[in-house]
């Protein structure tokens, strides 16, 4: 298989089966076939992690890029927070990609540093994002 490679793990039990999906069809919408796979894949309970490989090595050794993980980063990412990391991390030399230039942020989502805090989070409650999934209590 062609290289660089983006895998979404997620939590099935935790039914974030939606936001995965959402998210892969972010970066195949803005990265196109740049990314030559994309792949979801069900993982283990409150697992939320995007992983890149960049060549067959990093992928024969379990050694991806770790693009972003729920529980290190605090939550799920804004998807332009995901792209700009997905760009930085595999797409370090290519300046053909350009991500969220029209879009300006509120202060509210400057504050929340590109974190995507769900409904049941108020504005004012900062750990909102980092706690435990309640689903599968992990």
């Amino acid at each position: 298989m062609p290289y660089p490679k983006v895998a979404i793990v997620f939590c099935d039990k935790c039914r974030w089966n939606l936001r995965s999906a959402w998210y892969l069809q972010e970066l195949l919408q803005t990265f196109g076939d740049s990314i030559k796979e994309l792949s979801l894949v069900p993982g283990p309970v409150g697992l939320f992690q995007v992983l890149g490989y960049l060549n067959k090595e990093q992928e024969d050794e379990a050694k991806p890029l770790l693009i972003w993980d729920r529980k290190v980063n605090g939550g799920f990412p804004d998807s332009k927070l995901l792209k700009q990391k997905v760009k930085a991390l595999i797409f370090a030399e290519d300046d053909q990609v350009k991500i969220g230039a029209h879009i300006s942020r509120s202060k509210a989502e400057q504050q929340n540093e590109g974190l995507l805090i769900s409904e049941d989070c108020k504005e004012d409650d900062s750990d909102c994002a980092k706690r435990e999934c309640e689903e599968c209590n992990t």
